[in-house]
């Protein structure tokens, strides 16, 4: 490792005497997003939260904070809504469309339990189709644009999918399913949890129409900030479903009179605002690596990979080296939870998924060999 990586490693004050591979959960914090976060709240009180002050400096926050997003997404600031979280980002824009008894809706089988339990409330409440994409087969072969293209239905209006399928690892072909769900009219919601903060993204090209992520995984900001993407030509179609003063102008007495015309437009009203500065820190603390961060991610997974399937007790289930941060893999004999209890006993820490049964580990671009051959040691001990 580099002595400038090892110096940027050592300002994750909360991986010393851990190892880490959680980040597809939760990211640690860098030093400089916690101290930026203690700062804002110090500021916040300073100016005396219900002031005029503070009032100016929440506004500044927030136009700050959407374009440090914006710019690292490849996109400009209008088109960025800040959220909580992903699931917030999905639900806005799964509620916010104008729903008809009958519409169909496409969402892949590998989707996290909040969204699928989203889309089925949407499906008994205005009585819609829902259908599952069977992507979860296309993991080692076969071809996932064809797969969508081929559940796509006449009256399908909306296909919900993950750029990084967050329990498998795979990186999905997204601009060419974009663009062969808006030949036929659809729009696509994207669930970016796993792939903001690890892939290069310009989502001005990429053209789907939301894509929801966090703040607090890949990007280690400070969970309670994350962020939803709407493209323009969407926009005018999405209508708010959550309502506050953020996302309203006003006259001169006070009353709304129409919409914010921007990203504001779904944003509702009071945050914890210090997790903007935080997140900033957070974004801007990873720039020095921002060309080689998707690179040396992979190549560390594929590392981790390598050491894995050189246990005849251990399945990948990925059968080539991983495209991005995730690698899932299971234990012959099935104890999965036994294996990850063992380790955080141990203080490394990794995560089971249910569907497929597997346990996941991320590795991001910062972990270290030694990390990896800790944890592939510890495993070793464990299966004996």
């Amino acid at each position: 490792m580099s002595s400038q990586l090892d110096q940027h490693r050592s300002e994750f004050p909360y991986l010393k005497g851990k190892a880490y591979f959680n980040y597809g959960g939760q990211g640690t914090m860098p030093r400089p997003a916690i101290a930026a976060l203690h700062q804002a709240h110090d500021r916040f009180q300073e100016l005396g939260p219900f002031s005029s002050a503070a009032n100016a400096w929440i506004v500044q926050e927030g136009n700050l904070t959407r374009e440090a997003i914006a710019k690292e997404l490849g996109t400009t600031a209008d088109t960025i809504t800040l959220t909580e979280d992903v699931s917030v980002g999905c639900n806005i824009a799964l509620w916010g469309i104008d729903w008809k008894a009958g519409d169909h809706i496409l969402i892949s089988d590998c989707e996290h339990q909040g969204i699928v339990a989203a889309v089925r409330e949407l499906q008994r409440r205005f009585d819609l189709e829902v259908t599952l994409c069977p992507l979860l087969e296309t993991l080692n072969s076969g071809d996932p644009c064809a797969i969508v293209e081929q559940f796509l239905q006449p009256n399908t209006k909306l296909f919900v999918v993950s750029h990084i399928l967050w329990n498998t690892g795979q990186v999905l072909p997204l601009k060419q399913m974009v663009e062969i769900c808006h030949a036929r009219s659809v729009q696509v919601l994207v669930d970016a949890a796993q792939s903001v903060g690890v892939l290069p993204l310009n989502l001005t090209e990429l053209q789907a129409d939301f894509y929801a992520f966090t703040g607090h995984k890949w990007w280690c900001g400070a969970a309670g900030v994350g962020g939803l993407y709407v493209r323009p030509e969407a926009r005018e179609r999405l209508s708010p479903t959550f309502i506050g003063w953020r996302s309203v102008i006003t006259d001169a007495t006070g009353n709304p009179v129409r919409f914010q015309s921007d990203g504001r437009k779904y944003e509702i009203a009071t945050s914890a605002i210090p997790l903007y500065s935080a997140l900033r820190e957070a974004i801007e603390f990873h720039a020095p690596f921002a060309q080689e961060r998707y690179p040396m991610i992979c190549d560390r997974s594929a590392y981790l990979w390598q050491q894995l399937n050189q246990l005849s007790d251990v399945k990948c289930l990925k059968q080539i080296a991983p495209e991005a941060g995730l690698i899932s893999f299971q234990l012959v004999d099935g104890k999965h939870s036994q294996l990850v209890q063992f380790l955080e006993e141990k203080s490394i820490f990794l995560r089971v998924i249910l569907n497929p049964n597997c346990i996941r580990a991320c590795v991001h671009y910062f972990t270290t060999e030694n990390e990896i051959d800790l944890l592939m040691s510890t495993i070793q001990k464990f299966i004996g």
